[in-house]
């Protein structure tokens, strides 16, 4: 059996629109009956969607649909029931001492993943995503064993929770360097001395006649902060500057903009805004990445 072979019309029995352009005429043929039933049927049920679901924007938010649908009703239950699940392993987080969560394999296995959610959440903007920081931009590494309050969980936990140099928490831990230049403290060749000698203390290119003088004036005016040997003191926040970790570069041209104007690199404070398991989980996190003590 041969199949049917369909055949057009020609354009003269067919019969415009009247549009023409350029002497190109349009043909008045209709589009195929099913098509036209399935597109009044998708406007029959883009409007029924519309009464039955959350669409139309209002001023305050949208049309809430005669179903009662919600999205964001349906995410927040199953934080909930997220929350709920976990609400006792986040009550043995709070409940353990600091020190002992490191060692805990149960409370680990909750806190690695939920700290790193945190972390990622709140803390990478600064840190870097792996926690590695940013060199010479003030955003510490959180990878090594360099760390300016303390690395043990407790340090690691109160920087967490009241930040550092804000104004928002009474508790911050807090520290100020002199801005030696600024302020009028030492003049120009002062500071190039007291540059050259951190430079020798931190085994870099140095010029030796102006580090013996500038080692006078580091006794004077920095070791008080920085200690005699310039080693640092964590209890200040005062960085350790014979090692070749530099929070903003240790170059001759930053090390000087660093003694003649100052650094003050603020923190947040995280109590109030994250959950004490929250703290916890992250602070562990944090501990867990290499570096801490």
């Amino acid at each position: 059996m041969c199949a049917k072979q369909v055949t057009k019309k020609p354009g003269e029995q067919v019969g415009t629109t009247g549009h023409s352009w350029d002497g190109i005429e349009e043909l008045n043929n209709p589009l195929p009956r099913w098509w036209v039933w399935v597109f009044y049927a998708t406007i029959v049920w883009g409007i029924g969607y519309t009464v039955a679901y959350p669409a139309w924007p209002l001023i305050s938010g949208a049309t809430p649909g005669v179903l009662g649908a919600s999205t964001r009703a349906d995410v927040a239950a199953e934080i909930e029931r997220f929350d709920a699940a976990n609400a006792d392993i986040k009550a043995q987080l709070v409940a353990a001492p600091l020190a002992s969560i490191p060692s805990d394999q149960a409370l680990m296995a909750f806190a690695e993943p939920a700290g790193g959610a945190v972390f990622k959440t709140y803390c990478a903007q600064c840190h870097g995503s792996g926690a590695a920081g940013v060199e010479g931009k003030g955003y510490p590494s959180l990878l090594d064993d360099d760390w300016l309050w303390g690395g043990t969980i407790e340090d690691i936990h109160l920087t967490i929770t009241h930040g550092i140099r804000n104004t928002t928490d009474a508790d911050a831990r807090y520290s100020e360097m002199p801005k030696f230049g600024a302020d009028g403290l030492l003049d120009d060749a002062q500071i190039g001395a007291v540059v050259e000698h951190v430079l020798a203390i931190s085994g870099q290119e140095h010029d030796a006649a102006l580090a013996t003088e500038g080692a006078t004036l580091f006794a004077d005016n920095c070791a008080a902060c920085h200690g005699d040997a310039g080693t640092g003191d964590r209890t200040q926040g005062a960085p350790n500057l014979t090692d070749a970790i530099w929070l903003y570069g240790g170059s001759r041209e930053k090390v000087k903009e660093s003694v003649a104007y100052a650094r003050f690199g603020v923190m947040p404070a995280w109590a109030g805004r994250l959950t004490e398991d929250e703290i916890r989980a992250v602070a562990a996190y944090v501990h867990s990445r290499g570096g801490g003590e």
